[in-house]
C-alpha cells in the first residue's frame, strides 16, 4: 500500500486503534529497549512467547523503553474492559505468573508500578479516551501519580514504551505521519520554518543553537542541501537518543522528512555509533517499512517531493558528535572539527548546504506541527522552550530517562522525580552535561533547568546527562576521570587541546596519589583557562569545565588532598585507609567473613581489627557494615 493522503492514514490510524489501546483477548507488552534486555527482558519475551504460542487469546508484543530503568524489566498487561496495568521487575520467572495475576484481578500489587489512567499521546487528543468507562483496581496507583512519573510531560519520548518500535501502523495510529502529510499537501516550505522559529526549538544535541534558524539559513544557500541526524550519542551515562531510536525510530524519520521538505533536501544521512546495534537494526526495519508505504524515497505521499535515508555508522569517537568532524567522518575522512567561521548551512557535507540535528530535536518536530508552536512554545521558559529529556544515572534511587518541561528545578529532578540519594547519604553534587559540563553543588539545587542558568553556574545542558553523586564521590576524582576520557577522545589536531589537557590530567593524577603540591590548583585554573580559550572546537572548549566548577564550589577538597594529604571521600587510596570503631562495632564478622584479603581478625561478638598491611581497600568491608563501625581516616 502507497498512502497518498490524509485519509490514508485515518484508515489506517481507525483499523489499528483497538488493538493499541483496547485489544481483544489479553495483550502483553514487554520493555524491548537496551536497559530491559540488559535486565532479563528477551528471556521473559520468550517464555511467555513459548507459553502463548497455541492461544490466539494472548498477544505477546515488544515495546521501547518507558522510562524507569531502575523498575526493568516493566511489562504492560492489557485487555478488553480492564485497565492497563505495569508490572516491575519482571523476570522470565515471574512472568507468566504477572500475566496470571492480572486475570485474577492483579492481586500481587508488590509487583505492579501502577495503572494507566490515560493511555493516549499527547497527540490523541482527538480522540475519546478508551479508558473512559474501564472500572479500575482499587488500591493500585494510578502511572500519571508514581512520583518518578510526576511532573513529566512526554513529547520527544510520547511513544517510547506504548508501542511496537517495528509496527509503523502502531506509530500511524498515534497519529504519525499525519504532520508530514499535512505538510506537504498543505502547507509551504517557508511556513514550516517560520512555525519551528516561532515554538523556539533549540538543538537538543548540546549547542542549544535555534532549530528554525538554523533550517531558514540552510534553505538560503543553493546547492545540494543535505539532512543529517547525529545520533553519535557519546557522553557517559546518556543514553536519550538511544532510547528514541530504539522505541520510537519512525518520529525521528518524520522530523527528518518534516526538515527536508523545508529547506528542500532530497537526501539525508542518520550518523549512529556502532555500539548501538538495537537502534541500528529498529532504524533499519523503520526506514524499509516507510519506504513500502510511500513515506520515504521518490514522489512521498503522491508529491513532487523525494528524500532518501541512508544510515552511517560510526566506531564510537567521542569527537564525531562535533557537527563538522561528523561530516568529515561520513565523508570518509578522519573524525577531525575544523575551525567554526565557515558554517555547516552554508558549506557542510561534502562542501554543501548541511542541516544537522540531533536525535531528540528531530524526534519533537511532528508534535510541533500537529500541536502548533505555540503550544510547544507554552511550555518552558523565556529562552529555552519546550521539555528536555535526561538520563538520570548514578547515586539515585530512581534511575531512568525522564523528559520534563524546561525551568523544573534540580531538585525536583533529582529529589522528587529521582527519589533523592540512596542509602540515606547525604547528596554532594550533580553534574549535567556530560564529561564536558560542570558539577552543581547542593546550594544551586533550586536553579531553574534551562541553557541560561546552568551556564550562569558553570555547567552545560549538553545532550541531557545527568549524574548525581553522594557523600562518598571525591571530586577531584571526578574531574580526574572526565579529563582522562576527555585526553583520549580528543583528535589532537589543535596544541591547546592535545596539550592542555594533558598536563591538567597530570596535574589531577599527582594530586590523587598524594603527590600535589602548593600552586596545582591555581597552575589548573590558569591551564583551564586557556584551553578554553584557544581550542578549536567544542571538546576543547568545554573540557576544562568538570575542573574549573569543582575548584570553585569544592576548593577544600583540593586543598585537604595537597597540604593533608586525605582524601575526606575515602575514593584515591593513596590518601585514606579504614579503621573499625571499636565502640560501635558490634561483632556481627559481617565484614570478617567478607574481606577477600583475611585483612579483618577479631572474635565474635567482640571489636574487630583491620591489618593495614593486607587491605587493598577495596571497600566491601565499608559498604556491607551496617553499624557505620567502619570509618575512613
Amino acid at each position: 500500500m502507497k498512502i497518498a493522503s490524509v485519509q490514508d492514514l485515518e484508515k489506517i490510524r481507525d483499523k489499528y486503534n483497538p488493538s493499541l489501546y483496547q485489544p481483544k483477548g489479553l495483550k502483553v507488552n514487554v520493555g524491548m529497549a537496551s536497559c530491559g534486555i540488559a535486565a532479563g527482558a528477551m528471556d521473559a519475551f520468550e517464555k511467555a512467547t513459548e507459553a502463548f504460542k497455541d492461544d490466539p487469546s494472548v498477544t505477546i508484543c515488544q515495546t521501547g523503553c518507558i522510562g524507569f530503568c531502575e523498575m526493568e524489566p516493566l511489562v504492560e498487561i492489557m485487555a478488553e474492559g480492564k485497565p492497563r496495568v505495569m508490572y516491575k521487575n519482571i523476570t522470565a520467572d515471574k512472568i507468566l505468573e504477572a500475566i496470571d495475576d492480572y486475570r485474577g484481578g492483579a492481586a500481587k500489587k508488590k509487583w505492579i508500578l501502577g495503572q494507566m489512567r490515560d493511555p493516549r499521546s499527547l497527540m490523541d487528543d482527538d480522540l475519546p479516551n478508551p479508558v473512559d468507562k474501564v472500572e479500575h483496581f482499587e488500591g493500585i496507583p494510578f502511572l500519571e501519580d508514581v512520583p518518578f512519573y510526576k511532573g513529566q510531560v512526554k513529547i520527544a519520548l510520547r511513544n517510547c514504551g506504548y508501542i511496537d518500535p517495528d509496527a509503523i501502523d502502531a506509530y500511524i495510529a498515534r497519529k504519525g505521519y499525519f504532520a508530514l502529510v499535512e505538510a506537504i499537501q498543505g502547507r509551504k516550505p517557508k511556513e514550516i520554518i517560520e512555525a519551528v522559529k516561532q515554538s523556539g526549538l533549540r538543538g537538543r544535541g548540546g549547542g542549544g543553537f535555534p532549530a528554525g534558524i538554523k533550517w531558514a539559513t540552510c534553505a538560503k544557500h543553493h546547492g545540494d542541501r543535505y539532512i543529517i541526524c547525529n545520533a553519535d550519542e557519546g557522553d557517559p551515562g546518556a543514553y536519550m537518543d538511544r532510547s528514541i531510536l530504539e522505541g520510537d525510530p519512525h518520529s525521528v524519520l518524520e522530523g527528518m522528512l518534516i526538515a527536508a521538505y523545508a529547506i528542500g533536501s532530497s537526501q539525508g544521512y542518520i550518523y549512529v555509533r556502532n555500539e548501538y546495534p538495537l537502534a541500528v537494526k529498529r532504524l533499519i526495519t523503520a526506514i524499509k517499512q516507510a519506504e513500502d508505504y510511500g513515506l520515504l524515497g521518490d514522489n512521498i505521499a503522491d508529491s513532487d517531493f523525494s528524500f532518501h535515508i541512508k544510515i552511517s555508522t560510526g566506531a564510537g569517537a567521542f569527537v564525531c558528535g562535533e557537527s563538522t568532524a561528523l561530516m568529515a567522518s561520513l565523508e570518509g575522512n578522519v573524525g577531525r572539527p575544523r575551525a567554526k567561521y565557515v558554517h555547516t548551512v552554508e558549506k557542510g557535507f561534502r562542501n554543501s548546504p548541511t542541516n544537522l540535528n540531533n536525535v531528540e530535536t528531530y524526534a519533537n518536530v511532528p508534535a510541533i506541527l500537529l500541536k502548533g508552536a505555540d503550544w510547544y512554545a507554552g511550555m518552558g521558559t523565556e529562552h529555552s522552550k519546550g521539555t528536555k529529556v535526561f538520563s538520570l544515572v548514578g547515586k539515585v534511587v530512581n534511575t531512568g530517562l525522564v523528559e520534563v518541561p524546561m525551568g523544573i528545578s534540580l531538585n525536583d529532578i533529582v529529589f522528587n522525580i529521582g527519589g533523592g540519594v540512596p542509602k540515606k547519604k547525604a547528596f554532594k553534587a550533580v553534574q549535567t552535561g556530560g564529561p564536558s559540563g560542570g558539577c552543581i553543588p547542593e546550594r544551586f539545587m533550586k536553579l531553574p533547568v534551562d541553557y541560561q542558568k546552568l551556564a550562569e553556574v558553570g555547567s552545560i545542558m549538553g545532550s541531557g546527562g545527568m549524574i548525581v553523586m553522594d557523600q562518598d564521590t571525591c571530586m577531584v576524582d571526578v574531574a580526574r576521570y572526565f579529563l582522562d576520557f576527555l585526553k583520549e577522545e580528543s583528535c589532537g589536531q589543535c596544541n591547546p587541546c592535545r596539550e592542555g589537557i594533558k598536563q591538567m590530567l597530570d596535574i589531577l593524577t599527582d594530586i590523587c596519589q598524594g603527590n600535589g603540591k602548593q600552586g596545582d590548583i591555581e597552575l589548573l585554573e590558569e591551564l583551564g583557562a586557556m584551553v578554553q580559550k584557544f581550542s578549536l572546537c567544542g571538546l576543547g572548549t568545554s573540557a576544562p569545565n568538570p575542573v574549573l566548577t569543582t575548584i570553585l564550589y569544592f576548593r577544600d577538597e583540593y586543598e585537604k588532598h595537597i597540604q593533608d594529604k586525605k582524601c575526606p571521600a575515602g575514593v584515591c587510596k593513596a590518601l585514606f585507609h579504614y579503621e573499625i570503631d571499636a565502640e560501635a562495632c558490634t561483632g556481627c564478622q559481617v565484614c570478617f567473613r567478607k574481606c577477600p584479603q583475611d585483612a579483618v581478625s577479631g572474635e565474635k561478638k567482640k571489636p574487630h581489627t583491620i591489618d593495614q598491611s593486607k587491605c587493598i581497600k577495596c571497600g566491601i568491608c565499608y559498604e556491607g557494615c551496617k553499624f557505620d563501625a567502619i570509618k575512613i581516616r
